[in-house]
């Protein structure tokens, strides 16, 4: 009864901040106007019939559609005659789900969590079961998909330790949802133990799905490429970073330094503010978009979307965003599987287990502030023998850890198939 209370509590404050929910959308459309393409969706309403045989995946956005590959390939082969309908929430991982997948799998707009929403959704789609990927728990999704008796599996799970203190303050609201979840694939043990607490079961450790995505050939060969137009001109990458990040590690640079820094920002709505803020302090740069740098290209924006890999091929060492402020840090095990070696700063709590093996491994290292980060590239830069290991480190890491989509793949079959029984 208190789990029904919480949800009904849940469901009026999510209907009386409709309006603030339509505001963030008219905000995010005045970057992307594709945030006001396929509203219906957003609602349940769809306008493609939907096939007979369907399993569905939902990938929140870009980094968990490209995380998602390995599972969907498998999928495809094991359930050759299901469609899969691949479901986000944002207009940048609708298109990395075209630039993946192509016509392979459907996509859609995966509605907002509002029971009547989610109860078309799935009258419409019929899913024999989904896939959510990491930490998607909604709790009318997972209660609509309850009613309707759709298994639903959380795969690549993670959850740290801060999320966690934070569903058991709402224990009512998220017990339930995760209850109501037929299956968990876990990135690690310490992920199980946390979502095991708040109630999912059953829960299996499969590790993480990031590191069987392959690098695209054609973007190796793109930064390789690259490389060799800057006629052997040391690049350091400051990748996916985050607002406020641009000016600590700019500070502490100057561009005093004779390597070039490659710049990209994880968000593409931020490319024009960080070209202004380049600008603004006067330092030469040239955009993605307009071309390679020239020989006294002091920096190199990367205006562009689904060509990272190409950034990790060129780059002799990449620092990984999000992590000088405390915003949790991004993925390094795309830099790890290119043979990039890697820095991070302090704050890397949403990928915490492969920032600290990777560290072990001697993959990447950890820097206190900007200004040891400026430190530590001038130094290693020079250092091309250890350089040089840390790449080596980096590809073994990266190989020691495939084999999750496998592990998955395997454990969903089996719970489907004790499902259907």
């Amino acid at each position: 009864m208190a789990g029904l209370l919480a949800r009904w509590a849940y469901s009026l404050l999510l209907g009386l901040i409709t309006p603030l929910i339509w505001l963030r959308l008219l905000w995010r459309a005045r970057r992307q106007p594709e945030y006001l393409q396929h509203l219906g969706e957003r609602y349940g309403f769809y306008l493609e019939a939907a096939p007979q045989k369907v399993i569905w995946v939902h990938a929140v956005s870009v980094g968990e559609t490209r995380a998602a590959q390995p599972l969907i390939e498998g999928l495809l082969a094991r359930w050759p005659d299901h469609r899969i309908l691949l479901t986000g929430m944002t207009p940048t991982g609708r298109e990395a789900g075209r630039s993946v997948y192509g016509e392979r799998v459907m996509q859609a707009y995966l509605p907002y969590d509002y029971a009547f929403a989610v109860d078309r959704f799935f009258k419409h789609f019929s899913p024999a079961f989904g896939v959510l990927m990491e930490t998607e728990v909604w709790p009318n999704l997972l209660a609509g998909a309850r009613r309707r008796q759709v298994p639903v599996y959380l795969a690549n799970a993670r959850l740290s330790a801060r999320s966690a203190r934070g569903y058991a303050r709402f224990g009512a609201l998220a017990r339930p949802a995760f209850a109501a979840l037929s299956g968990v694939a876990a990135q690690t043990a310490g992920d199980a133990e946390r979502l095991t607490a708040l109630g999912a079961a059953p829960v299996e450790v499969c590790g993480n799905l990031k590191f069987d995505v392959t690098p695209a050939p054609a973007l190796l060969a793109q930064g390789q490429a690259w490389r060799a137009a800057l006629a052997g001109r040391t690049v350091w990458l400051a990748a996916s970073t985050r607002e406020g990040e641009e000016a600590l590690l700019l500070d502490a640079w100057q561009g005093q330094h004779d390597a070039l820094l490659v710049l990209v920002p994880r968000h593409p709505q931020r490319f024009d503010e960080v070209a202004a803020l380049l600008a603004a302090r006067g330092l030469r740069t040239v955009r993605r978009s307009e071309g390679l740098p020239q020989a006294d290209t002091q920096v190199w924006l990367g205006d562009s979307m689904g060509e990272m890999v190409a950034y990790y091929a060129l780059a002799d060492l990449a620092f990984i965003g999000g992590s000088l402020l405390p915003l949790g840090g991004q993925n390094l095990i795309e830099a790890a599987a290119c043979g990039c070696p890697v820095l991070v700063g302090q704050h890397t709590f949403n990928f915490l287990q492969a920032t600290q093996d990777a560290i072990a491994a001697g993959a990447a290292r950890r820097v206190a502030d900007a200004g040891e980060l400026i430190f530590t590239v001038d130094r290693l830069l020079t250092a091309k023998t250890e350089l040089a290991a840390m790449g080596v480190a980096a590809s073994e890491f990266s190989a020691a850890h495939r084999g999750a989509a496998e592990r998955m793949l395997a454990i969903i079959s089996r719970w489907q198939g004790q499902a259907g029984r």
